[in-house]
Formats: C-alpha cells, sequence, structure tokens
C-alpha cells in the first residue's frame, strides 16, 4: 500500500513538470533581489508567498495545458512523443492520471493561487491584484477555451510578457510598493528567454499541432521561420541587458549574464542540425532549459552582487537564498541530471 502511495505522488510531480517551473520563480526572485539590492526594501515573508503563488500557478498553468490539449486531441496524436521537452506529459493519454482528477487539482491550485493574491492585495494594494489576475487569467486561457490563446499564435507573446515583467514587475511592487524601470528591464530577459524556450519546445510538435488546429507560432509558419525566432530572441535577450548597462538602467554585473552563451550556442548549433528528428533534437531543448536557468542565476547573482556593494541587508540575503533554494533545488536537479543521449 505504502508503494503504491509513493508511485501515486511520483507520478503526480512528474504531470506537474516541476522542471518548467523556474520560468516564474526567476523573475520573482530577480524584482525583489532588485528592490532588496537598490530600494533596501525587503521581506521574507513577502517574497516567499510570492514564490509559492507564482509556482503552484505554473503547475496549474502546465496541467490546464495538459487537460485541454488531451480534451481538444492535440496529445491523443502522439501517445509516444519521443522528446520529453515537447507535448504534455502524457500521464493522460497513458491512462495513469484520469483527466476529472487533473481538473479537480489544477482547479485547486488556481483557488490557493488566488487566496495568496487576496492577501498580498490586502497587505500590499490593489495593484498587486491586477499583476496576479493577468498571471492567472493568461495561465487559464493558454489553452482553455473559448479563448485559446495558444491556438490563435498569441500564446507566446502573452507568455513573454507574463513570465518577465508581469511576475517581476509584481514581486518588485510587493516589496518596494512602488514601479521601476529598473525592475521592469531585469526581468524582461526572462520573459524573452521563456518565448525562446517555447517556440524551440513547439517544434517536435509542428505536424500535430496543425493537424489539431493548435496555431502556435510554428504551426502557422514552419520551422524555418521557428528557427529565427528562436534565435532572434536570444539576439534580443542579450541586446537587453547590453543595453540596459550601457545607459546605466542596469547594474554592470549584468553582464555576467554572457557566461551562459556557450549553452545558448550550443542549443542553436543541435537545433539547426537536428530541427526534423525530434528525438535528437532533445540535447537542443535541454540545453536551452540549461541556458535559461543559468542566464537568470547569473542576473540573480549580478543583483546579490550590487547588493553587497550598496550595503544591503546580509540576513535578508541569507533568507532570499534559501527560499529561492528551496523552490528551485527539485527543478534543478530534474534538469542538470538529465541524460545529454540524442
Amino acid at each position: 500500500m505504502n508503494e503504491q502511495l509513493v508511485d501515486r505522488v511520483k507520478i503526480w510531480f512528474r504531470a506537474f513538470r516541476y522542471h518548467f517551473v523556474p520560468p516564474s520563480m526567476f523573475p520573482a526572485a530577480i524584482g525583489a533581489l532588485v528592490s532588496w539590492a537598490v530600494d533596501q526594501t525587503f521581506s521574507l515573508w513577502l517574497f516567499f508567498l510570492v514564490m509559492l503563488g507564482v509556482s503552484v500557478n505554473h503547475i496549474a498553468l502546465n496541467m490546464t495545458d495538459d487537460y485541454f490539449d488531451f480534451k481538444h486531441a492535440v496529445d491523443q496524436l502522439k501517445p509516444g512523443a519521443k522528446n520529453p521537452y515537447a507535448g504534455g506529459s502524457g500521464f493522460l493519454t497513458s491512462g495513469l492520471i484520469k483527466p476529472r482528477a487533473m481538473f479537480n487539482v489544477f482547479v485547486v491550485m488556481y483557488c490557493t493561487v488566488a487566496v495568496i493574491g487576496l492577501y498580498l492585495g490586502f497587505l500590499r494594494g490593489p495593484l498587486v491584484l491586477v499583476f496576479g489576475s493577468i498571471g492567472v487569467f493568461s495561465s487559464i486561457f493558454y489553452t482553455a477555451p473559448p479563448i485559446k490563446f495558444s491556438h490563435r499564435g498569441f500564446g507566446e507573446l502573452g507568455l513573454l510578457i507574463n513570465f518577465g515583467p508581469v511576475i517581476g514587475l509584481g514581486s518588485y511592487f510587493v516589496q518596494s510598493q512602488q514601479l521601476s524601470l529598473e525592475a521592469f528591464l531585469a526581468t524582461l530577459p526572462c520573459g524573452i528567454m521563456l518565448f525562446s524556450m517555447v517556440v524551440i519546445n513547439e517544434i517536435p510538435d509542428l505536424e500535430d499541432d496543425k493537424k489539431a488546429g493548435k496555431l502556435t507560432l510554428v504551426a502557422r509558419y514552419g520551422n524555418q521561420t521557428a528557427i529565427k525566432l528562436y534565435a532572434g530572441s536570444w539576439v534580443a535577450t542579450y541586446l537587453v541587458i547590453m543595453l540596459g548597462v550601457a545607459s546605466r538602467m542596469l547594474t554592470p554585473f549584468a553582464l555576467l549574464a554572457f557566461l551562459a552563451f556557450p549553452l545558448t550556442y550550443q542549443s542553436l548549433k543541435i537545433l539547426l542540425a537536428h530541427h526534423h528528428d525530434p528525438q535528437r533534437m532533445m540535447p537542443a531543448n535541454l540545453a536551452m532549459i540549461k541556458s535559461h536557468s543559468v542566464t537568470s542565476l547569473l542576473l540573480i547573482g549580478a543583483y546579490v552582487l550590487e547588493g553587497l556593494v550598496n550595503g544591503s541587508d546580509g540576513l535578508h540575503l541569507i533568507g532570499f537564498m534559501l527560499v529561492l533554494l528551496g523552490f528551485y533545488l527539485p527543478a534543478a536537479l530534474a534538469i542538470f541530471r538529465a541524460p545529454r543521449t540524442a
């Protein structure tokens, strides 16, 4: 009985696709850290609540995507997908999780996010509710009818906005009670990188998405356009950082983010060679996830250094690091221990 329970827990955790959740954590962390480093304002409790809210919301998004793709017969077209970084979790098509059970779980998760959002809104003002509502609305209707952003070629842009400035500015506002161009620019690369991640993850699904009427940008315009979008979005990521530093709107330590460029180059090189073969593309998807994580962590490191230079509270930094580690470590183990075989 205990073994069965453990097996069920493992199945549900894998259905959460937690290795895709860090793109929510990073802008939340950077937004709060800009407040700590630049404005000398930080609350560990509020940061924990923001991290919990965005992480639960992202898990709910993953499961909503799974559920409605299954209902729209997208995932049913590819029950044996060879690339684990594309498509859904596969637990609905395999029958290991019932659709109604997954629906109930993500509804509970959205309710949890709503409670956290209402509490933060009560403490920090109604603008928090605006940021939170945008995030939850976009997550639900990414694949849910009647809007289905991802089916109409708008999903990628919505994710860029939400998983960069919306989360980042929301997290910053919770801490500092104001908005900031620096917080916007510091978290914008996170959104652009997520756009890159979504584009490369859609490439193996191109034909199945088209058959199911899920007209993502990749399904609409094809692999060659997708490759250009992928490369172009990485160029945009680095340009934002360079121009932000050059204009003194970002800390000069942000240039540390370029240390992750070899992973970006590796991903693009593999993509160019194997974009027609989902299985051989796997290392490109994995390198993309690693590049996103390392780049984001380097931006976090940049504001840690900025805060230390500015004399920000060291105890707050320790608390920040412990909370970030607690949320990120399970995902990091999945990302950096993943096999590199093609």
